[in-house]
């Protein structure tokens, strides 16, 4: 028997995505840039976007263009959310193929020591506020424990991005404490991805022993086989795409692994962004995917898929549940938590590796940058019902202010940190007598997220 063909999208369906992508898109553009002017990260107008677009700002104030425009049909929504999640991984896979393992090797110890209390203190403090929390703020099928978790690793990520385009605006990254600070935001960026691929699986098959085990030696394959893979296909399917004319096959492959890559941790029952990440981090270690090679990609990526996803991000951001008592007490509480923890974490651990304070001060400050690792991680808790609109919202803030905050406090230290001749010589040798022109094109690849 037959099987009738499925009907292609409709004509409404199809108008409407259309006109979402391209009025997101600009937007995100116009207050990406006015952020940018401002001196804040791109991500907090292209945040800020989604946010007059949805349900705090267009929808009370113009509710029959809002309906039009984001219809609440589930079609409709997962039309715009597939955008999205393709934009995101690619997003992910970038941000993987940016971790320098050769840096992370020469800051040995003290990298580690800073990105283990830098961790370890946030996550414990995020995880005694979950637990304490109202249940009110709980979604309906959350799990108390599942929430605590997935509040913990929120409050101890930190965004490479960010930090790496901070450092790079502010012609710091030759710095000591510019490279170790890139370096430990690196590790706590790993560590972070294995921690949400963990509250994943606890969040959608439950929270047992044995599902922990289960995850954590999926986890433990996961890695085993990129590590292989990095030594062997990938080398030699780079080497073959770099041999033909253009980039056009390298950017194909690239996107490919990240993709299979992202399928085959969903499939585990871990986090896809995961894949997405250890595979960038794979193809990075394996050689391939150089900056000139890949620099297309991340030009489509960066200017066009990653605004789409944020603002579509700050689309479901609800600023007016802030007015209930126990969510802006919620806010206030994640703010405190997220900042004292990560600077407490990393000023612990920058002196106990013997740093000054004023060094301390200048690395908690940019490890506190949380950017657009925390509205991913948002995304997840939201998607997997860990999340309700409400402390969905507050993470977002959390993700903006600690981003906002970044730059500032960063010069404040700095100034009182006086240049070592190494620091000069590193200078000279990385970015040259005219550091405003290699900062140009190290924009491109760590765009403000």
């Amino acid at each position: 028997m037959a099987v009738a063909p499925v009907a292609p999208l409709g004509h409404t369906a199809l108008l409407v995505l259309l006109v979402q992508l391209g009025v997101l898109l600009a937007l995100a553009l116009l207050l990406g840039r006015l952020a940018t002017r401002l001196g804040w990260p791109a991500v907090v107008g292209e945040l800020c976007a989604g946010v007059l677009l949805g349900p705090s700002v267009l929808a009370p104030l113009a509710p029959a263009l809002s309906g039009w425009l984001f219809p609440q049909q589930a079609e409709q929504v997962h039309l715009l959310d597939a955008v999205g999640q393709f934009g995101v991984l690619l997003l992910v896979g970038i941000s993987g193929l940016h971790l320098d393992l050769g840096m992370i090797r020469r800051q040995g110890a003290t990298a580690a020591r800073i990105s283990l209390f830098g961790l370890v203190v946030p996550l414990g403090l995020g995880l005694a506020l979950g637990l304490v929390l109202p249940g009110s703020l709980l979604a309906e099928s959350g799990d108390r424990t599942v929430f605590a978790l997935f509040l913990g690793v929120a409050m101890c990520v930190s965004a490479i991005p960010v930090i790496a385009k901070t450092l790079m605006d502010m012609h710091l990254l030759h710095r000591n404490i510019g490279q170790l600070t890139l370096a430990a935001g690196m590790i706590d960026d790993a560590v972070g991805w294995l921690l949400v691929s963990v509250v994943t699986a606890m969040a959608t098959t439950g929270v047992t022993a044995g599902t922990v085990l289960s995850s954590v030696a999926a986890l433990v394959a996961v890695v085993l086989l990129a590590a292989l893979f990095a030594r062997w296909p990938v080398p030699a399917l780079y080497r073959r795409a770099g041999r033909a004319d253009g980039a056009g096959p390298a950017i194909t492959l690239t996107a490919v692994l990240v993709l299979l890559s992202a399928a085959g941790t969903h499939a585990l029952g871990l986090e896809p962004l995961f894949g997405a990440f250890l595979c960038g981090v794979a193809i990075s270690a394996a050689g391939g995917g150089g900056v000139v090679l890949l620099a297309p990609l991340r030009a489509v990526v960066l200017g066009v898929l990653a605004p789409i996803f944020l603002a579509s991000a700050g689309l479901r951001m609800d600023l007016t549940t802030l007015v209930r008592p126990e969510v802006a007490a919620l806010g206030v509480s994640a703010l405190a938590v997220a900042i004292l923890g990560k600077f407490a974490g990393a000023y612990l651990g920058a002196r106990t590796s013997r740093l000054s304070g004023w060094e301390a001060l200048a690395l908690g400050a940019g490890m506190n940058a949380r950017g657009v690792v925390e509205v991913v991680l948002a995304m997840v808790g939201l998607r997997l019902g860990v999340l309700t609109t409400a402390t969905y919202t507050v993470v977002v803030l959390v993700a903006v202010v600690t981003s906002v905050m970044a730059p500032p406090v960063i010069k404040f230290a700095m100034a009182r940190i006086e240049p070592t001749p190494e620091e000069e010589r590193r200078r000279r040798l990385h970015l040259g007598d005219s550091p405003r022109r290699d900062t140009a094109d190290l924009t491109s690849e760590g765009r403000t997220q």
